[in-house]
C-alpha cells in the first residue's frame, strides 16, 4: 500500500502526469514488490517561483519523489534498485532528453506497521490476521 507523492517543476499536462503515475506505479510493483490496486501516487505541480535550489529557481526541470512504505518490507538492494529506477523514469519523462537539476530526489520513507494503513487498517493488524 505505498503512497507516492511526486512534486514536480515546471507543471506538466495531464496525459504527463498520468503516464508518470503509471510508470512509477510499474516501477513500484515490479522493483518494491508492492500491490498495484493499493498504490497510489499524487502529483503536484509546483510552477515558476515556488522551487528552489540553492536559493535561486532552477534552470532545468525539477523533481521531488517520496515513497512511504512499510517498516522491514523491502531490502537495502531493493530501494536502491526503486531510487535508482525511479529517477531515471523521472529523466526520461521531465527532461526530454537532457537532464534533470541535480538536485532531484528519491526518497524511501519507511513507516512502522503501527502508524499507517489503508481502509481504515493498519499494516500491522494486515500483518496479523495472516494466517500463520
Amino acid at each position: 500500500m505505498p503512497t507516492l507523492v511526486l512534486k514536480v517543476s515546471p507543471p506538466q499536462s495531464a496525459e504527463r502526469c498520468c503516464h508518470l503515475a503509471t510508470a512509477l506505479t510499474d516501477i513500484t510493483a515490479s522493483l518494491l514488490g508492492k500491490r498495484r490496486a493499493v498504490t497510489a501516487v499524487i502529483v503536484e505541480e509546483l510552477p515558476a517561483g515556488r522551487w528552489y535550489i540553492g536559493g535561486l529557481p532552477p534552470t532545468q526541470p525539477t523533481a521531488l519523489l517520496e515513497i512511504g512504505i512499510t517498516q522491514g518490507t523491502n531490502t537495502p538492494d531493493e530501494k536502491a534498485a526503486f531510487i535508482q529506477a525511479a529517477f531515471a523514469e523521472l529523466q526520461r519523462q521531465l527532461a526530454d532528453g537532457a537532464a534533470l537539476a541535480e538536485a532531484s530526489y528519491v526518497v524511501v520513507r519507511e513507516l512502522p506497521a503501527i502508524d499507517w494503513g489503508y481502509a481504515g487498517r493498519t499494516q500491522l493488524a494486515r500483518r496479523q490476521a495472516l494466517p500463520a
